[in-house]
């Protein structure tokens, strides 16, 4: 008697211990998250233009996607707005989304409305949800609506500097575009061009290309450049200093002001986004 009775102390304080155990590592997974949200990734924020779109607040709508026509037919209108609006090609836009969401069916597309993947980084501040990925329970961001997942869509490719190159392609050169994509390391699948340019071609996607007219271009240099926003070196401003200020880095301050050196000097105008 005397034993059993020790076998279920010891059963107990097993499960308790499990227990604790996992609610320490979830309150310290979301520690990290919210920590990582304090940084910031050196990414110009573009929300000025995103003015046209309410916030991201709300009942979560769940949409159910039966097919892949079902899906372009659902999306196409978003990504032709999109390619008005950022110049990414709607072709690129709908392939990625299909291929990252699994057509809208993916178990990620349909618990965060997260179409394209794009994981919370460091500067997020939005809903979040976690998720198995590359590795085990990553960060991913939350949308209430599927149409801020393509507005994020767009503001993670044109305000991010390794993705500026893409824009000096032809918004219907979709073939550069998917190419790119791989190059500038959003995706880590090797085959990732081809998957994209497959589902383009399958599904006739770059005729939502056709008769889009563009109202802007905007990789990180032009969104900066346009914004106005300038900063007077003062005596003891270095690059990396106002790489800090304005969340930039100082590539990017260097590249934006046609910069040979880290040299400044006092009274230069520089362009920043505050």
């Amino acid at each position: 008697m005397k034993r059993r009775l020790l076998l279920l102390l010891a059963l107990a304080t097993l499960i308790v211990g499990c227990k604790s155990k996992k609610a320490y590592s979830d309150r310290l997974r979301t520690k990290n998250v919210l920590e990582a949200r304090k940084g910031n990734e050196n990414v110009a924020s573009n929300e000025k233009e995103a003015m046209d779109l309410p916030k991201d607040k709300g009942t979560f709508v769940r949409f159910e996607i039966e097919s892949i026509d079902a899906y372009i037919a659902t999306f196409a209108n978003l990504a032709q707005d999109e390619m008005k609006a950022y110049g990414i090609p709607a072709s690129i836009t709908l392939a990625q989304g299909l291929l990252e969401s699994g057509f809208g069916k993916g178990q990620l597309a349909l618990k965060t409305n997260n179409h394209f993947g794009i994981k919370c980084h460091k500067g997020w501040q939005g809903d979040y949800d976690f998720h198995d990925d590359d590795e085990k329970g990553e960060c991913f961001r939350k949308y209430n609506h599927p149409r801020y997942s393509f507005r994020d869509h767009s503001l993670f490719l044109t305000t991010r500097s390794r993705y500026a190159f893409l824009f000096d392609y032809r918004p219907d050169d979709y073939v550069s575009w998917a190419k790119g994509l791989k190059k500038a390391g959003y995706a880590t699948d090797k085959k990732y061009p081809q998957k994209l340019i497959y589902l383009i071609e399958k599904y006739q996607l770059y005729d939502y290309d056709k008769g889009v007219a563009i109202v802007a271009r905007r990789p990180i240099s032009k969104v900066l450049a346009n914004a106005e926003n300038y900063h007077v070196v003062q005596k003891g401003d270095t690059l990396y200093a106002l790489s800090k200020r304005y969340y930039l880095s100082v590539d990017d301050l260097m590249r934006l002001n046609n910069l040979q050196d880290a040299t400044l000097t006092i009274g230069q105008k520089l362009t920043v986004k505050k």
